[in-house]
């Protein structure tokens, strides 16, 4: 069976960092008085995005090359 996680992971974190960050630059700043001014979506959905980079670079990498 040739099951590799590390594609769906990297595609669903990628997706949701992208919406989270995007959600954080356009918010408006006054959202974030609660948490002393720290843009926590700016923050997180740049973690995110970078994870599921991260994944889907190694899946792209431990690929296998062919079977024979």
């Amino acid at each position: 069976m040739n099951l590799d996680l590390r594609w769906p992971l990297g595609w669903v974190f990628s997706a949701f960092g992208v919406i989270l960050t995007g959600y954080g630059g356009m918010s408006d700043p006054s959202l974030y008085q609660r948490s002393l001014g720290v843009n926590i979506n700016l923050g997180w959905g740049a973690v995110l995005l970078v994870f599921g980079l991260l994944m889907l670079g190694l899946a792209f990498k431990g690929k296998p090359k062919g079977k024979k």
